[in-house]
């Protein structure tokens, strides 16, 4: 098997083990006696877990829509077929229209339960933008314009969703409180380091152990231009979330079906089966994704340096602080970011990429999921004039990376535990 078939089987193999045909049906419970099931989801593996889902419920009990309704709310193109259930397309990661009107139908949904229905959660990263429903008197637009601006400055996830808890009227428990006395079971796939309830699609269905002091904190930390209305937000009391200890969590179950460590540990798997010894950075690697490159660079390269067959495998959810106009992603940015640190050393190659099949990008699904690098990454971008440190100060490895060939364009997988990053040392 040549290097990068290796990497690139490394990265399905990561997506494999968080499908949800895979993970989702052990988790999966009866009906209820004499309640319906209202299906309820929401993220970038939306449209895959509600369509196990579905196909579950209807095979072994034989249930139809008289006992199993709902509604999905995936990032466009990360649709799939169902027999009945309703799959909808909207904006991520900006909130759109379609958001905005499947997620008031979401709230209809779980208000309507009562006491002898199951509210089946089903939530997975990208849920945050696709359950958009702006709290006190906010717009669409201001939503927006608040996620765009914590996109770009460098916010992590966790930062980005206690802002965006106290703006909703879905996020931050407000959920599990609407469907409240129904029994609520999420079943969820985690993108986040950490693997933390909360930080999941802003956690419609747990408490937020934030603060409203905290998602202030956080506009002051990065000097935020925010829309006037949601800083009159912020500032009100009512903005805050249901605690821990809130009654309407008495009938709410939490359970995590798929982590980002469940990809790293099949990549590292299946590197060992070829022989590579293996250095696991972890499942929960954070930081700017060109100073993470540097460090996983250094280690590469002393690794080199023992003769031996290494590879050096990571998880996690990297940032991007962008200062420039260009294309790119977490994923290529820290491609390009390791091929410039590399310096084309011999016997070496990369992979990176985000294990929902985009990475940044234009929101579109076409949109790839990250890039190769090796050896002679810096020599084929030389012979097209392509300066590597130019690309990443206009944070435009897109265009670097598409000029050569090296881009990784999975499309949609179905799932989405965040990065993989695999360096095979040879």
């Amino acid at each position: 098997m040549d290097h990068r078939t290796l990497l690139r089987a490394m990265f399905d193999a990561a997506v494999t083990a968080a499908h949800p045909s895979h993970c989702l049906p052990p988790h999966l419970p009866a009906p209820p006696a004499n309640g319906r099931i209202i299906l309820l989801a929401a993220g970038k593996a939306a449209g895959s877990m509600t369509r196990v889902a579905e196909s579950f419920y209807r095979e072994r009990y034989g249930l139809g829509p008289d006992r199993l309704t709902g509604l999905a709310v995936t990032r466009i193109g990360y649709g799939e077929p169902t027999a009945f259930m309703r799959v909808v397309e909207a904006g991520h990661p900006v909130p759109d229209e379609a958001g905005l009107a499947a997620t008031r139908e979401t709230l209809a949904l779980a208000a309507s339960a009562g006491e002898d229905d199951l509210v089946l959660v089903l939530l997975s990263g990208g849920g945050s933008a696709n359950w958009i429903a702006p709290a006190g008197g906010l717009t669409l637009a201001d939503k927006q314009a608040v996620t765009r601006a914590l996109l770009r400055c460098g916010a992590d996830i966790g930062e980005i969703n206690t802002v965006r808890r106290r703006l909703s009227d879905i996020k931050g428990g407000r959920l599990a409180k609407l469907a409240a006395p129904a029994r609520v079971l999420t079943l969820a796939i985690s993108d986040v380091p950490g693997d933390e309830p909360g930080v999941i699609a802003s956690g419609p269905t747990v408490p937020d152990p934030t603060t409203r002091e905290d998602a202030l904190a956080v506009i002051r930390k990065y000097a935020l231009d925010i829309p006037e209305p949601v800083r009159r937000r912020l500032d009100d009391p009512a903005s805050e979330t249901p605690k821990p200890g809130d009654p309407a969590f008495a009938r709410a179950e939490f359970v995590m079906v798929a982590k980002p460590a469940d990809g790293v540990r099949a990549a590292s798997a299946l590197a060992a089966k070829a022989g590579y010894e293996v250095i696991d950075l972890g499942a929960d690697v954070e930081g700017e994704a060109r100073d993470v490159a540097a460090a996983h660079a250094r280690i590469a390269l002393d690794a080199a340096a023992s003769g031996k067959r290494i590879a050096v495998i990571s998880g996690g959810e990297l940032t991007v602080t962008v200062r420039g106009n260009g294309r790119g992603g977490p994923n290529q940015e820290y491609a390009l970011g390791l091929a410039a640190a590399l310096e084309g050393a011999a016997g070496l190659s990369a992979v990176s990429g985000d294990t929902d099949g985009t990475d940044g990008g234009a929101g579109k699904a076409d949109d790839p999921a990250g890039a190769y690098v090796d050896s002679g990454t810096l020599a084929r971008a030389a012979i097209r004039g392509l300066d590597p440190a130019e690309h990443l100060s206009n944070n435009d490895a897109t265009s670097f990376f598409e000029a050569i060939g090296d881009l990784l364009t999975p499309g949609p997988t179905g799932t989405n535990i965040n990065d993989l990053r695999a360096i095979l040392v040879r």
